[in-house]
């Protein structure tokens, strides 16, 4: 035998993740999810059950994105939500060879990952630049490239790998901190925010964030648990009790699911309130036009009415100016097949301009 071969009995024993039951419910109990190089069959039933592998996060509207952009070997361009890097693969294989994708993200925790794993398809920086940056600098970051873009991608939905890891505070179908920032090293958390906000500031943040019907009941009970409010499911349980005798009236089911829309939108309002993703959007919105080539392409992804309603106004109200020289009339939605097989792609808008 050679030095070099290693035979499997030489290898640490390292026993699997215990579980209750027959299959794993927990994040961090989904071992073969959260290894999808090493259990690609297990991973693709998860996928074709409509569902997405815990720690991953399955990219949205590729095909229409990648028709919009028309991109060709050579392009140089932006990934403004890096995310697990779904869109950019698809990206760096058309630009390839001679072209050049920036990669941004906030999030401290994934970009390592994300990054690790598209130098793993041999892409060097050569091809790709990483950067540790809100989407909100993009004009700082055309500054360093010392150009203008060809294209720019945002994809502004939170990523699943995040949503899913009750470690972050973004689920309430699980407990773990009342965090919600998407980078953790900067900024309030949702815990803090609830205390620090009056229930006037609470309520009006429901309902500008998320067109929260039950925003005054809602921060009504928030206030008056504020100081026992610190992990998600008791920020569940306090909308739930919120809501008990406004929704007391409706049949069970009825109840259940606009308890469930809730909880949603208020985990969706204190999330951009935390991390500031109206204002972060304007900013980007403002830089897009100085940052593009002429005929230069975006295109950008959104998930709920007021991101929408933002990216909507800035593209008309700049292809009026002649600042672009052309707008999606309308939002492309996910196709019924995306929809069925990967259900959190539902909410989904995807809108573009051309740079006059």
């Amino acid at each position: 035998m050679n030095d070099g071969d290693i035979h499997k009995g030489d290898l640490p024993h390292r026993r699997r993740v215990r579980y209750r039951g027959t299959h794993p419910r927990g994040f961090g109990e989904k071992y073969k999810e959260l290894n999808p190089d090493h259990f690609q069959a297990d991973s693709q039933k998860v996928i074709e059950r409509g569902q997405t592998p815990a720690g991953t996060h399955r990219p949205i509207c590729v095909r229409e994105i990648m028709d919009f952009l028309n991109l060709k070997p050579g392009h140089c361009g932006v990934d403004a939500t890096l995310g697990y890097g779904g869109h950019a693969r698809e990206i760096l294989a058309r630009i390839s060879p001679g072209g050049l994708l920036y990669g941004l993200d906030v999030d401290p925790l994934e970009l390592p990952r994300t990054e690790q794993r598209l130098r793993e398809l041999g892409y060097t920086d050569r091809e790709l630049m990483v950067r540790p940056v809100n989407f909100s600098g993009l004009g700082a970051v055309a500054t360093e490239a010392g150009r203008r873009f060809d294209f720019v991608l945002a994809d502004l939905g939170v990523s699943s790998m995040q949503i899913d890891n009750p470690a972050r505070g973004f689920t309430f179908k699980a407990d773990g901190p009342l965090d919600l920032r998407l980078n953790p090293d900067q900024g309030q958390s949702a815990t803090d925010l609830l205390l620090q906000r009056s229930q006037g500031e609470l309520a009006l943040m429901l309902y500008d964030f998320a067109d929260e019907p039950h925003a005054e009941d809602i921060a009504a009970a928030l206030v008056e648990r504020r100081g026992d409010i610190r992990t998600t499911l008791q920020l569940a349980d306090a909308v739930r009790t919120a809501l008990r005798s406004a929704l007391q009236t409706l049949p069970k089911d009825e109840r259940e699911g606009e308890t469930k829309k809730a909880l949603q939108r208020t985990f969706q309002a204190l999330r951009i309130a935390v991390n500031d993703e109206f204002g972060v959007l304007d900013r980007f919105l403002d830089q897009l036009p100085r940052c593009l080539v002429p005929g230069g392409r975006v295109a950008i992804l959104s998930f709920h009415s007021g991101e929408d309603r933002r990216v909507k106004k800035s593209f008309r109200g700049l292809l009026r100016e002649g600042v672009y020289s052309e707008v999606a009339p309308d939002p492309i939605r996910p196709s019924a097949e995306e929809r069925r097989s990967n259900p959190r792609s539902a909410p989904a808008k995807l809108r573009w301009a051309i740079r006059a």
